[in-house]
């Protein structure tokens, strides 16, 4: 296994980490993705990452309830000082409409921090994320009291997730003004059919040393290989349920990356989904890349997008059949880039 430095901190990640959205289930939208409440396959997916050195475990709050963080805390019996354990908080859980129950304040963060802490069995969390930016909140509170969760020893490290550029920034000058803790890391949707992330979060992420911790890095169950042109979507798909929740990414398109896969697939003897993950590997700023599975093969499937390289040559062929115009400015500045190099 690979470690890498989580942005600008000390802390080494796995290069591959493991979603633990699947865990828990009972909800229509998790159930989509796979979800399993067993417990028993839940300590076997476990078992079988820190047996490959992934020791990195994601989950929120918002996951089945709740139940993904509490089937992680069971799956983790007397293996918590193995591993590091990421959750998030912003999203609203109750059924209620009560006010304070979604968002980024100190009265909300405060109660969700013990919530998770109760339900993941532990005293901390190694990664605490905020799911999403609340623009109600002055980012001074926000911030605040995150640190506070740091000093008190509640919260290793803070991180953000699906966060603008302007947004993770004003929060990093912030903190750097007053002192207080930085994010290390973005969580971000980043695939082959997904590449908005290099416009500005990417160069934002290299400058301010901030790591990216890659989601749904398959493009939403696009890019598993069993999506075809002329073809039904497969009987065992997320995208059934959960397709109008997601990014939107254009049938030729996708095709045309596809296309790029197989390419590569017949010259390396990989799986496309291997393929896709280790081109996200190579990617600047990719400090780990979060796989989600449904059973032990997808999983095992999953963990052999690591140990070797795509050649200059098949990574340049990907980037071609994925590439698209940027949007403004972007595609401007990349119009001169003996200032504005792309990063990539």
């Amino acid at each position: 296994m690979e470690y890498r430095l989580l942005g600008g901190s000390g802390l080494k990640v796995p290069v591959l980490s493991f979603g633990a959205g699947t865990f828990g289930g009972g909800t229509e939208f998790f159930d989509a993705w796979g979800a399993s409440g067993d417990l028993a396959q839940a300590r076997r997916l476990v078992d079988i990452c820190l047996e490959a050195g992934v020791n990195l475990f994601d989950t929120a709050d918002v996951y089945s309830d709740g139940r993904s963080e509490e089937v992680l805390a069971k799956a983790l019996e007397g293996k918590r000082h193995d591993a590091l354990i990421s959750t998030k908080v912003t999203f609203r859980m109750s059924t209620t409409e009560r006010p304070n129950d979604a968002g980024s304040s100190r009265h909300h963060l405060r109660r969700s921090l013990e919530g998770s802490l109760r339900r993941l069995n532990t005293d901390y969390v190694d990664i605490y994320h905020l799911h999403g930016f609340d623009a109600l909140t002055p980012v001074e509170e926000v911030l605040d009291t995150l640190t506070t969760f740091v000093r008190e020893g509640k919260v290793r490290y803070i991180a953000c997730s699906n966060f603008s550029g302007w947004h993770l920034m004003k929060s990093l000058a912030v903190a750097d003004r007053y002192g207080w803790t930085r994010y290390v890391a973005h969580q971000v949707y980043y695939s082959l059919v997904g590449r908005e992330y290099e416009g500005e979060l990417m160069p934002l992420g290299l400058d301010q040393k901030v790591g990216a911790l890659v989601w749904s890095p398959l493009g939403w169950g696009r890019l598993t290989g069993k999506l075809r042109r002329g073809q039904p979507l497969p009987a065992v798909s997320r995208l059934h349920k959960t397709a109008e929740f997601g990014p939107q990414v254009d049938e030729e398109y996708l095709y045309a990356v596809v296309d790029a896969l197989d390419a590569v697939a017949a010259e390396t003897g990989k799986s496309i989904p291997q393929i896709a993950l280790n081109w996200l590997l190579q990617r600047p700023t990719v400090s780990s890349v979060i796989l989600g599975a449904r059973n032990e093969e997808q999983l095992l499937q999953n963990l052999g997008a690591m140990g070797w390289n795509l050649t200059r040559e098949q990574v340049a062929a990907l980037d071609k059949a994925s590439n698209r115009t940027a949007v403004y400015p972007y595609w401007h500045q990349h119009s001169f880039p003996e200032r504005n190099p792309k990063p990539v």
